[in-house]
């Protein structure tokens, strides 16, 4: 007990210190944001995420993995803060689970020979689990944008029928279709805002295919990008590419079918068939234990 006294005085001495550095920190960000003409608000707990985050081993802890930085892009995390919120969840979350591993150690296992493996444990935890929920997060808005491909290639056909070029529809969509496609309008809007600062839509929609590795994507832009060079005669690729997304689709939902079935038949088995089992073989069953019995 005395041990966890000592360690829990020092980390208080710790968040004393760290938060008189956040303060500061925070009064010259604030000052230089007045100076540059810029009001902005925020609590104070995202402020020490993003002071975290940004500082020397936050920054590194982001910058050494190489993956961690291609699932942030496919996420939509590409601004600085949206990283550094990350660097920081990165660098606490693994201190955070050695805290509480240390916690319950002295508190449920004190005499225990072998208790450094619980918070070897939880700092273990801690530093995969961030990156693990990052990689879920950006697999989910992968399949996101898989399926709005499905409504997106519709609404281009129409666009392009009207007479539209192929930079004049994607900036409609953009703007038209957030409540209907969020998570591509997105990715146009990143797109566009580049093509605006001077670089070409096709360079563009290559580099965005790449990185978020979505096949529905990528097809697409490759038929884009054959309309921009052309200018003309995609159309029909259009066509063919929605009905085999079509397909796809219905391949999917067909094995997800045939796969909940068998599921289903696992769960008859082992509730149905034990309660079938009693009401119709329970009779004969306390018949012929009577009859032994007398």
């Amino acid at each position: 007990m005395v041990l966890l006294a000592s360690l829990m005085l020092f980390l208080g001495a710790l968040l004393l210190v760290s938060n008189h550095l956040l303060q500061a920190r925070r009064r010259v960000r604030q000052v230089t944001q007045r100076l540059q003409g810029q009001l902005v608000r925020e609590n104070r707990f995202g402020s020490w995420l993003r002071v975290l985050g940004n500082s020397s081993f936050g920054q590194r802890s982001v910058s050494i993995d190489s993956e961690t930085q291609t699932l942030l892009s496919r996420l939509g995390w590409r601004r600085a803060n949206e990283r550094a919120v990350f660097a920081a969840c990165q660098v606490g979350t693994p201190l955070l689970m050695l805290g509480l591993g240390l916690f319950l150690k002295e508190v449920f296992f004190p005499l225990v020979a072998n208790g450094w493996l619980l918070p070897m444990f939880g700092t273990g935890l801690g530093y995969l689990l961030p990156k693990r929920l990052l990689a879920y997060a950006a697999a989910r808005r992968q399949k996101t944008i898989a399926v709005e491909i499905s409504t997106f290639i519709p609404l281009l056909r129409i666009l392009f029928e009207s007479g539209m070029a192929v930079e004049q529809a994607l900036r409609v969509l953009s703007t038209e279709g957030r409540k209907l496609l969020p998570e591509l309008t997105s990715e146009l809007r990143l797109i566009l805002t580049r093509v605006d600062s001077g670089l070409e839509l096709s360079q563009e929609l290559h580099k965005a295919a790449v990185m978020l590795a979505v096949d529905e994507f990528s097809d697409t832009c490759v038929i884009l990008e054959q309309l921009i060079h052309q200018g003309g005669g995609a159309m029909k690729s259009l066509l063919v590419l929605k009905q085999l997304l079509d397909d796809r689709r219905l391949t999917r939902l067909q094995e997800y079918i045939s796969k909940m079935s068998a599921k289903m038949s696992v769960v008859m088995m082992l509730f149905l068939f034990p309660a079938l089992l009693i009401v119709l073989a329970g009779p004969g069953f306390t018949a012929i234990t009577r009859a032994f019995a007398n």
